[in-house]
């Protein structure tokens, strides 16, 4: 496919900063073969850096560690190691702990055993019934009531959290992949750090990302970003805990669009990259296959933290994967059926289309996550880069 003329991408990125709609924005696209497009706007700290963003920039890529994570645990099961299918206390113990939330008596939480023994599976596919605060008002009442951490915070109380359903009845989108990860250590016998360095970001040359930063990386790592009263973007610092209690598969890796489409081209190519193999073929292609069968990707998912995010509106004919959301119908002007995507909480966004052939990704750290504003640049980066092919 080749270079691409870049000029409307260029066009969309910058206007979304002049107008306000992102604090800063960096994109990329390839093909195949190589780099199609690479371009950015903004700074990297709003009021306190000139630095300008490129693809070269460190940013938290937060829920997009979740397929890098998931990588690492297919290949376990492609060598053997892991069985999809086990329940997952036999590899953590303690989740057999893990109850349901059925509401409350006044401030009094009402727990339930499980219906049954989730497997590692069903972690893979969002299914355990573990779920997510910000999008389910009972986890926020839990934490409130309890005083359990979230799992941004670090801490390994965050993993006492219940689930909101029995395993294998809906899907739920959660913390389930910080879960598996705890799987990958125990079936590796390293830490997922290590585990994740060695089997995927080291093979395939991704050296800038990394669960945490050394000191000149954090130089060129953008900060998290707050809207003001007034409308205005404001530097937030740093959002993660640099010493966590355990390195966090659901959201913990700091990338660059630079080394993360290393990645999208591997899963593009099917599970290779410069001679470097990663996932075998068939299990690339189960990745991008619906993985939960008649349950739905919900076509919208309200917001129960507005300052975290907004509503996640995808409409119906969505479905999940192994580590990927799956459009099931052509989106004109854009993406094809079965592209594989995902996103993370602070609007960093990619997809993989193997059908035409390309793969993008789009980055800025700032919350509320998918504002009007944000959803509106994805769309319009998306239909631009389309265009331009």
């Amino acid at each position: 496919m080749g270079s691409l003329d870049g000029s409307a991408i260029d066009r969309v990125l910058q206007d979304a900063v002049d107008t306000g709609a992102v604090p800063h924005v960096a994109a990329i696209a390839a093909d195949r073969e190589g780099i199609l497009y690479e371009g950015g706007a903004g700074v990297r700290a709003v009021g306190e850096s000139s630095d300008r963003v490129t693809t070269s920039t460190q940013f938290r890529i937060m829920s997009m560690t979740k397929m890098v994570c998931t990588a690492a645990a297919l290949q376990q099961v492609e060598r053997g190691d892991l069985e999809m299918q086990a329940p997952v206390d036999t590899y953590c113990p303690e989740f057999a702990d893990v109850q349901v939330l059925e509401g409350f008596d006044g401030d009094r939480p009402k727990l339930r055993p499980a219906g049954g023994r989730a497997t590692v599976r069903q972690l893979i596919t969002h299914t355990t019934g573990l779920g997510y605060w910000f999008w389910n008002a009972d986890l926020v009442r839990y934490q409130e009531v309890t005083g359990l951490p979230n799992v941004v915070a670090g801490s390994a109380d965050a993993f006492k959290a219940p689930m909101v359903a029995d395993p294998g009845a809906q899907f739920v989108y959660g913390i389930n992949i910080d879960w598996l990860g705890k799987v990958v250590e125990a079936v590796a016998g390293q830490t997922l750090d290590v585990v994740i360095k060695d089997q995927i970001t080291g093979p395939l040359g991704m050296d800038d990302t990394m669960f945490r930063l050394d000191a000149g990386r954090l130089e060129n790592c953008v900060s998290l970003h707050l809207r003001g009263e007034d409308g205005s973007w404001t530097s937030a610092g740093e959002l993660l805990n640099q010493n966590p209690d355990w390195w966090a598969g659901g959201h913990g890796l700091y990338s660059t669009p630079r080394d993360y489409i290393r990645f999208e081209r591997a899963l593009l190519r099917g599970g290779e990259l410069d001679g470097v193999r990663i996932l075998a073929p068939d299990t690339v292609d189960a990745a991008f296959s619906n993985q939960i069968g008649d349950l739905d990707f919900p076509a919208e998912i309200p917001t129960a933290d507005p300052p975290t995010t907004d509503a996640l509106r995808v409409g119906p004919g969505w479905k999940w994967g192994y580590g990927l959301l799956l459009n099931t119908h052509d989106v004109p002007g854009r993406r094809k059926a079965y592209t594989g995507a995902w996103a993370g909480l602070l609007n960093t966004h990619f997809f993989v289309d193997r059908t035409t052939g390309v793969c993008a990704s789009i980055y800025t750290n700032s919350l509320p996550f998918i504002t009007e504003e944000a959803w509106t640049l994805y769309g319009d980066f998306e239909s631009a880069l389309y265009a331009s092919l």
